[in-house]
């Protein structure tokens, strides 16, 4: 049976992710919302942060995967509060309401930042001694990554308490990139490119040190997703969305144990970028 899927914030670097691998799939049926169109899809157009805009996206839909929002750790207080926190409420609140019963939420590794704050750069060497889970005490390094926390509790506070939600999954989502730098040399390669550092440099290589722990793929991502459409059985839980890269800090057992993420790239296999860049 096709699921009908209304991904908001379709157009950024999850949303793309997810739809160049699971739009052409026969069990899915998307609707895109988002604040602009774009000319190759159909787009419900709204701000999240406007309920009564984007209330009627949510009608007849199987499930959410909710993306929209302020996306990088400079978010200012008023930034945050309009598009990650009212705009979360209000996806959580439409979803109620329109008795859409899964719920999948683009959380962020920044919700444990601190970790990496305080240990970077050793942190990003292989045989740093440091592996954080779903149990792991919640350290947020910013406004965003504070946000971000908040709306995981919020999750819950919906799917035990209304009926619809009724399952809820957190993707605590490490470092996807556009489809051009979907490599472990993605954010050296890029800043490079920009002029920022020369890529014989330190900075280079530390971007590609921290790159070969924190990288998810876009095929693993959308992985990821897939496993929690599929999903029958969690009512609420945490995921962390990295590939299975030798030096990640992060675990991806719960994620494996509970609904079978089964990740194919490793940034430790790269040892230079793709030909071309």
């Amino acid at each position: 049976m096709t699921k009908n899927v209304l991904l908001t914030g379709a157009f950024g670097r999850v949303g793309t992710a997810i739809i160049d691998h699971l739009a052409d799939r026969e069990e899915y049926e998307f609707t895109y919302l988002n604040r602009s169109e774009r000319e190759e899809y159909d787009t419900f157009i709204a701000d999240v942060s406007n309920y009564e805009e984007m209330r009627p996206a949510f009608d007849d839909q199987d499930a959410v995967i909710h993306l929209a929002g302020y996306p990088e750790t400079d978010g200012t207080w008023e930034q945050i509060l309009q598009n990650n926190i009212i705009g979360m409420q209000n996806a959580l609140e439409a979803a109620k309401d329109a008795g859409v019963p899964k719920f999948i939420f683009g959380s962020t590794n920044h919700v444990v930042g601190m970790y990496e704050v305080e240990f970077a750069p050793e942190l990003y060497e292989p045989d740093f001694d440091l592996l954080v889970d779903q149990d792991s005490p919640r350290r947020p390094d910013s406004y965003y990554g504070t946000s971000k926390s908040f709306d995981e509790d919020l999750g819950r506070y919906y799917v035990e308490n209304y009926d619809y939600p009724e399952q809820f999954y957190a993707l605590r989502i490490c470092s996807v990139r556009h489809e051009e730098y979907d490599h472990p040399y993605g954010d050296a390669e890029h800043g490079a490119d920009e002029g920022k550092w020369k890529r014989d440099s330190p900075e280079y290589e530390l971007k590609v040190a921290r790159m070969k722990a924190m990288w998810q793929s876009r095929r693993d991502l959308a992985q990821q997703v897939d496993c929690c459409l599929q999903d029958d059985d969690v009512e609420f839980d945490v995921f962390f969305g990295v590939s299975d890269n030798d030096r990640r800090w992060f675990s991806i057992e719960h994620g494996r144990d509970v609904i079978g993420y089964d990740p194919q790239d490793n940034g430790e296999e790269w040892d230079a970028p793709p030909e071309g860049n």
